[in-house]
């Protein structure tokens, strides 16, 4: 449906929020601050009448005011969503009426996550609010629509019509709290949503000294991660009665760790909602372990999610014990401290010093000991410790409902230790989370996720994550160490017995075998048509081969050689990891040479296990000298006193230093305290989070779920110095890229499209094809040599779109090789050879970033586009959709002021310009603003000067809407607002009929004009009840599409 203006739009979509849950109130149209606080005291009042509380006596006006004092002294959304969701707020009674409680404290209660849509939940639309502006200076503001729950407005929506980009909504929003509007009462609101009718975004409110991120407004999806745009959808699934009650009691969290407010995502509420369903239909008696698994990838946001799992178990009372169970030690203390940040005051997350603390909480009915967390290592040895469990503590907790959250589900929990906790708990359900589940490919001793944890809940793949541009792609890169060809022939030479090619070639027998190797047989075995795996040639390579000291020099040449350029000059770190404890210490010790060759430098250390096998000989004593060395050099380095006796205190401060965590939260203010490399053998390649972390250098075989756990140390978010996670592999070269390509086909989901990042070739073009078009921005302003910024300023937006674009691809290249001191490059994989050379040079670069640094000064007060142009070493966010609008309407306006110019050189070369900025509409818009072209080429309309190009594709759009709406009125005679009225309403297949609406429809059809319709189409006679059919389809048809084109 097209909105032409959005008067009409927000009455289209209070109608569909009355519909879903928000209609049993009046709506509430054009109230100040002070109107919303009596209609809350009168809530209040209703809510809390007994005795005990209000005494059937009114609240004062006093009284509000000291809860909104309370409100503005917790000031922040995150403060606020704590009170919102505590439940009750404290007065002093000041009416005297109240002969019980006058001065003394009593107890209201505003809201209650539980009560959806029962018990004292009220829910009520606010219509153009009025909020008073903090300037004499500016005009009171109108917002759009509000919503309130129990008299707290907690929702705000911004419009736009038609035509309009939702970033002029959001940007309405940012404004509005920059102004600060929303405080007093108005500081309640904690989730905004911004919605022209074919986009919609949802975000937490930051608060007035917060910043608005656009990184996290989120689209609306679908379960499987598809996102919804179109508005009645969106109002359906995301603001109806009761997810919009479960969105600001259950699916807000108050992150204490980060000091902000967040808002889940769809596919965060779709997984926590599964384990929570699965939980209620869940008989404890059939003692069924499995629950299911969340397949959501690294960095998606697991630990928030398993935790709101947790939470909805928790306090649904569904479970007497949830049990979050990590992988490893230290993980349990990272992910202890992230839980404890994500509950509210009413939630107590549990730490497990010791066995015995473990036990008494499992056996407490204290509700203060329900959400535990621990280790698994821990929880396994709960039978065999000393103060573990007795057999009349097993019989206490088998009487209890347990819930297991186990956190990275691919690893550990096919060993010995999962089957040693589940035969404890023979009572207990298990659910698993995990970003890489076990599948039919990569069974772990014949078993996969899903017959450990049982059926998949959810799945936000890889894949997913990089659409939605919450993880980084990956920049894989296959290093030879050896070349193709001298492998090739010493393996020929092996395989054919021979000593030299000689030798070979002289014997029949040898020669044949000899030929095969060299010309038949590819770098890396494959699997044929038939299943059978056919050998290549890295199958005949020995593990040898790539312990000799000339592999290990090349690889420590390229990650030193490389160091300064994919380091950012040490702005980030990288994860060395090797095969072997034996090759880390080699590797450690080779780079110390190196590194003092080389004059660079560069902090690093190694982590590998520390335990000592004495049974082990010559390879203990070379292990246990190597960890000495590394943990003496670390010390000397750092200033530390860490010892093997306390070996995993030293583990941990090598991961807090790496992920700049506490006590080492800003350690890139102080480099030499840094770690720049870090040495592994599996350590850290798997559950560690670090944003500074963008290369990962591989001298080992990794399969499957190894490989993508690994890749994805890498691609944390963090800006435009980090477009992608760089992966450098060594080791059997071909086998590892036939590994990472089974691998990503796996976890993708088939879908791996945009998994990798363009590399250097793609993006010097793309950085051609962008100079282009700058260049085309600047000559069709009749500017020569960048000397100025367009007058236009449309114009100047799109240069700042383009140049935006320009830098985040520039970015890339350089971490890819590019240096403005080489313009032309040669690339020779695949075959054939080319060169590419980019088109603009250094010099030019740097006029045009002091164009755009002239951007803000240039734009002047009367402007209408806010952008903040600035350069730091990136380019900030811009908004582009607002700049596709404008530049479109600018165009236009060029295109009118010419058009009687009768110079038709240059009319066809503004039509062109106007033509190519169509690329940014719909297919649909494209067809309208194409027909408005014809009309004005025609002489058909007179243009309005007043009305913008956007506008008229808009007007164009819904008067074809309308046109096709009374076509249909008039062919079958039916109610003209009954039609409009169910097509503006959210109508589905299975709501169409919903209270005879759609019965009525068709009961106002005039048969006789149905029946000569649709003889006219068919060219025979037909009886009534076939009309009948016809009519019911055709009317179901079209106002499920919205609308289409009949046939006449």
């Amino acid at each position: 449906m097209t909105f032409t203006n959005e008067a009409e739009f927000e009455k289209a979509l209070i109608k569909v929020l009355r519909d879903k849950g928000w209609g049993e109130h009046d709506v509430i149209k054009n109230p100040t601050e002070e109107q919303l606080l009596e209609n809350w005291a009168k809530i209040l009042f209703e809510n809390n009448k007994s005795i005990d509380r209000l005494n059937n006596t009114p609240l004062t006006h006093s009284e509000m005011q000291q809860i909104l004092e309370q409100i503005n002294i917790l000031k922040t959304p995150l403060k606020l969503n704590s009170f919102i969701n505590g439940r009750t707020v404290s007065i002093t009674r000041d009416n005297e009426e109240d002969k019980l409680h006058y001065g003394k404290e009593i107890s209201l209660k505003i809201y209650d996550r539980a009560e959806i849509a029962a018990g004292q939940s009220r829910y009520q639309i606010v219509q153009q609010p009025i909020f008073k502006t903090k300037s004499k200076i500016l005009n009171d503001r109108r917002g759009d629509l509000m919503l309130l729950i129990n008299g707290m407005p907690v929702i705000h929506i911004e419009l736009k019509k038609s035509g309009v980009p939702v970033s002029q909504a959001y940007n309405q929003i940012e404004k509005y709290s920059r102004e600060g509007l929303f405080t007093g009462l108005f500081s309640l609101v904690q989730v905004f949503v911004a919605m022209e009718p074919e986009e919609s975004v949802y975000f937490a409110n930051p608060g007035m000294d917060g910043k608005f991120n656009k990184d996290y407004y989120f689209h609306w999806a679908d379960k499987w991660n598809d996102p919804i745009n179109e508005w009645k959808k969106v109002t359906s699934d995301l603001l109806s009665i009761p997810m919009a009650h479960q969105l600001i009691g259950y699916y807000t969290v108050a992150d204490d760790a980060d000091g902000v407010l967040k808002v889940m995502r769809s596919y965060q509420y779709y997984a926590a909602n599964a384990i929570s369903d699965k939980i209620k239909k869940t008989n404890w008696k059939d003692k069924n372990s499995l629950g299911g698994y969340i397949w959501h990838t690294t960095g998606s946001g697991k630990t928030m999610t398993s935790f709101k799992s947790a939470q909805l178990i928790a306090n649904s009372k569904d479970a007497d014990k949830v049990i979050f169970l990590m992988d490893r030690i230290e993980l349990g203390t990272q992910s202890l401290q992230e839980y404890r940040a994500f509950a509210d005051a009413s939630d107590d997350v549990q730490a497990t010093e010791n066995t015995g603390v473990l036990v008494t909480k499992l056996k407490s009915n204290d509700p203060a000991n329900t959400l535990i967390v621990t280790s698994i290592q821990k929880m396994s040895n709960i039978n065999s410790e000393e103060d573990g469990l007795n057999s009349k503590d097993i019989e206490l907790i088998s009487n209890k409902r347990i819930v297991f959250i186990v956190d990275e589900a691919h690893r550990s929990t096919f060993g010995d230790m999962l089957i040693a906790i589940k035969d404890t708990f023979t009572n207990a359900i298990f659910f698993g989370f995990t970003g890489t589940p076990i599948q039919d490919e990569n069974q772990k001793k014949d078993n996969t996720t899903a017959t450990v944890f049982g059926d998949e809940l959810h799945r936000y793949s890889i894949a997913d994550g990089i659409r939605d541009k919450n993880v980084l792609g990956f920049d894989p890169y296959k290093i030879l160490t050896y070349k193709d060809k001298d492998l090739r022939k010493a393996v020929a030479l092996q395989e054919s017995k021979s000593k030299n090619e000689i030798e070979a070639l002289s014997d029949e027998k040898k020669k044949k075998v000899f030929n095969k190797f060299m010309t038949e047989i590819k770098m890396a075995g494959y699997i044929d048509a038939s299943g059978k795996y056919i050998k290549g040639i890295e199958d005949f390579v020995s593990k040898a081969q790539y312990e000799r000291i000339e592999h290990q020099n090349q690889v420590t040449d390229d990650i030193l050689d490389n160091w300064i350029t994919l380091s950012q000059n040490f702005k980030f770190h990288a994860i060395f990891a090797t095969s072997s404890i034996p090759e880390a210490i080699e590797y450690y010790r080779l780079l110390k040479v190196k590194i003092q060759e080389k004059n660079l430098n560069l902090k690093f250390t190694a982590l590998f296990d520390s335990n000592i096998d004495n049974d082990d000989g010559a390879k203990s004593a070379f292990k246990e000298d190597g960890i000495v060395e590394i943990m003496e050099d670390y010390n000397k380095r750092y200033e530390q006193d860490f010892s093997l006796k306390i070996f995993s205190k030293f583990k941990k401060d090598i991961a807090s230093r790496l992920a700049h965590k506490k006590p080492y939260n800003y350690i890139e203010k102080n480099p030499e305290k840094q770690i720049d490399l870090l040495i592994v053998v599996d350590q850290m390649l798997t559950g560690f989070d670090s944003k500074w972390i963008n290369t990962l250098y591989l001298d080992k075989v990794l399969k499957y779920e190894t490989i993508i756990q690994a890749f994805s140390r890498t691609n944390r978010l963090f800006g435009a110095d980090k477009p992608f996670g760089t992966i450098r592999y060594y080791r059997y070269p071909h086998t590892m890229e036939e590994n990472i390509n089974k691998a990503v086909k796996l976890y993708s989901g088939d879908k791996p499209l945009g998994l990798f990042a363009d590399r250097l070739e793609n993006n010097l073009k793309k950085l051609n094809r962008l100079y282009d078009e700058i260049s085309e921005l600047f000559e069709n302003a009749k500017i020569e040599n960048f000397e100025k910024l367009p007058d236009d300023l449309s114009e100047r937006a799109e240069f700042a779109k383009l140049f935006k674009k320009f830098n985040e691809t520039l970015e890339a290249s350089k971490i890819q090789g590019f240096k403005w001191s080489e313009l032309e490059y040669k690339f020779e994989e695949p075959k054939p050879k080319r060169v590419v050379k980019l088109d603009i040079d250094e010099n030019t670069y740097l006029i045009l970033v002091q164009r755009y640094k002239e951007l803000p000064s240039s734009s002047g007060s009367g402007g209408n586009i806010d952008i903040p142009f600035e350069i730091e070493g990136y380019i900030t966010e811009i908004d582009t959709d607002k700049i596709d609008t404008d530049f479109m309407n600018s165009r236009f306006d060029k295109y009118r002021k010419i058009i009687d110019s009768g110079d038709t050189v240059e009319i066809e070369k503004t039509l062109n310009e106007l033509h190519k900025s169509f690329a940014t509409l719909s297919q649909e818009e494209q067809k309208y603003a194409n027909i408005f072209i014809h009309d004005i080429q025609n002489g058909d309309i007179q243009i309005d000067s007043n009305k913008t190009f956007r506008e008229y594709v808009a007007q164009y759009q819904a008067n074809a809407e309308n046109s096709q709406i009374m076509k249909l009125v008039e062919l079958f005679g039916l109610d003209n607002e009954k039609l409009k009225e169910m097509i503006n309403s959210n109508v589905t297949e299975s709501n169409i009929n919903d209270y005879g609406r759609f019965d009525d429809l068709k009961n106002s059809v005039d048969k006789e004009k149905a029946k000569a319709y649709f003889e006219e189409i068919e060219g025979c006679k037909l009886p009534i009840p076939r009309v009948n059919i016809k009519v019911h389809n055709l009317l179901k048809e079209f106002i499920l599409g919205g609308g289409y084109e009949l046939k006449s």
